[in-house]
């Protein structure tokens, strides 16, 4: 299986990771999870046990992404305004789900496939 997991990054006990799986430093994953293909995940996102992750749903981490400053020039590490995501016990999201950052999704909760998930409350 080819995955990419970033250094830094927590992946808890009894994990199942799909095939084409990006996850970036300082991710932490709980126990039990499942993280199908095409799957990615970017610093910021927590993502607590027995969470199920549909194919190629993507996690999102700065409300304002721009490759360049201002001025022009790139983007160091240091210009990114990383905005943390949660997402609780047991919750299931739907193959090709976008997750804006910035968010919470409870325990238990179901994000429907195809779903572009941003919310006001920042709870879901």
């Amino acid at each position: 299986m080819h995955c990419q997991i970033r250094e830094k990054a927590q992946i808890g006990k009894n994990c199942n990771l799909g095939k084409d799986v990006y996850i970036e430093p300082d991710v932490k994953i709980g126990d039990n999870v499942k993280i199908q293909n095409g799957v990615s995940i970017y610093h910021g996102v927590t993502i607590e046990d027995g969470v199920f992750c549909g194919p190629h749903c993507t996690f999102t981490n700065d409300k304002q992404p721009r490759a360049v400053n201002p001025d022009g020039t790139l983007k160091a590490v240091d210009d990114w305004i990383i905005t943390p995501t949660l997402v609780k016990k047991g919750a299931s999201i739907g193959a090709s789900a976008t997750i804006i950052c910035g968010i919470t999704i409870g325990k238990w909760a179901m994000i429907g496939a195809g779903s572009s998930l941003r919310s006001q409350a920042n709870k879901i």
